[in-house]
């Protein structure tokens, strides 16, 4: 499996329908019967995984940060929620939008508001604190700078994508 499989197998957006760098972004992701995880999650009444309406919001707002900061880090971590409501089900055939706001913001992190809703009812909401890094900061053998410049260029492909809404499942 290469590194563009990884972000296809795992993508929790469908499409990115606005972005408004170092304000907000606005995605939506539409839950298909056929997922994996909906087998054993729960068989006789298939719904979202709350870990996966927050695995949403978190790469909602990797896309904000990235798409923010011109791809400088090439690293983005979750390194922080708080206050996260899971307030309703997703089940299959419906759609999740979410909507990530940028709140503040550091040298080594960024806070984002975000929410995930269905219809008019929320799903899904917190704050996150996105952890931003490159891993070639090192000088000599071990610096892994290209491994930063093949993330970056992996994520403005994958952003392209998802503006255009050019995602399967």
């Amino acid at each position: 499996m290469d590194f563009q499989e990884v972000f296809v197998r795992y993508r929790q957006l469908d499409k990115i329908v606005e972005l408004v760098p170092g304000e907000y972004l606005v995605a939506t992701r539409k839950l298909y019967h056929h997922e994996d995880y909906l087998r054993d999650h729960f068989p006789l009444f298939p719904v979202m995984p709350g870990v996966m309406m927050l695995e949403a919001l978190y790469q909602a707002s990797m896309w904000l940060v990235s798409a923010t900061e011109n791809y400088a880090s090439s690293l983005l971590t979750l390194d922080e929620v708080r206050n996260v409501k899971f307030a309703d089900f997703m089940e299959p055939g419906q759609e999740l939008t979410v909507r990530v706001e940028w709140v503040k913001s550091d040298d080594k992190s960024v806070t984002l508001k975000a929410s995930g809703m269905r219809g008019d009812v929320t799903a899904v909401s917190g704050r996150l604190v996105v952890g931003k890094r490159n891993l070639g900061s090192g000088q000599g053998e071990d610096s892994l700078s290209n491994v930063d410049e093949f993330s970056r260029d992996a994520m403005r492909k994958e952003v392209a994508k998802l503006l255009a809404g050019n995602t399967t499942r």
